[in-house]
């Protein structure tokens, strides 16, 4: 008998037996995985840097970054949630941003894996004071602004850091840095 808590899609699954976490986010601990490899790089004492008078400043971003998947906390969590703007973070050094990491991925992988069907596909709503910009089935929007958002930060993130010398990860394949290293 499986499991379909922690089934994984396999040619001999059928797709009905397979639980939600499984079906709708199977690279989740691979994309966890990669944007840990880049907070890891981000230098400490650089907070302030940008690349430009109108990006974040790379604290900002990497913050943001490390704590992208509390929202997708959030909308497991909640049904609506309303932001009257972008709470303040704490975090100062790659140490902090890590652990705060760590700690939103773990509660995010365990909330993923007891996700059901009838969760998944519940309405969720991002509100801004009060007033709703945002709504959908909730695992549409996990995905959407859980992992593709953290990986479309975490690359925004790759350039900041190519900008300031630093060796970039390989995300889907090795990166330039990597390919260096082993030719």
């Amino acid at each position: 008998m499986t499991d379909s808590s922690t089934a994984k899609p396999t040619t001999t699954t059928p797709v009905t037996e397979l639980a939600p976490g499984a079906l709708l986010f199977p690279d989740l601990d691979a994309e966890l995985e990669t944007t840990r490899r880049i907070l890891e790089r981000v230098p400490d004492g650089q907070n302030d840097w940008r690349p430009h008078e109108k990006s974040m400043t790379l604290g900002e971003l990497a913050n943001h970054v490390a704590e992208l998947p509390g929202f997708a906390v959030m909308m497991l969590t909640q049904d609506v949630v309303d932001f009257d703007g972008p709470p303040p973070s704490k975090l100062q050094t790659t140490a902090d941003r890590l652990a705060a990491f760590e700690k939103l991925s773990g509660e995010l992988r365990d909330l993923i894996g007891r996700l059901t069907w009838d969760r998944a596909f519940e309405q969720w709503e991002m509100r801004i004071g009060g007033k709703p910009v945002l709504s959908g089935p909730r695992a549409e929007l996990v995905r959407r602004m859980g992992l593709t958002h953290s990986a479309h930060h975490r690359a925004q993130l790759g350039v900041y850091l190519r900008m300031l010398g630093v060796p970039i990860p390989g995300a889907y394949g090795p990166s330039a840095d990597d390919r260096q290293s082993v030719g």
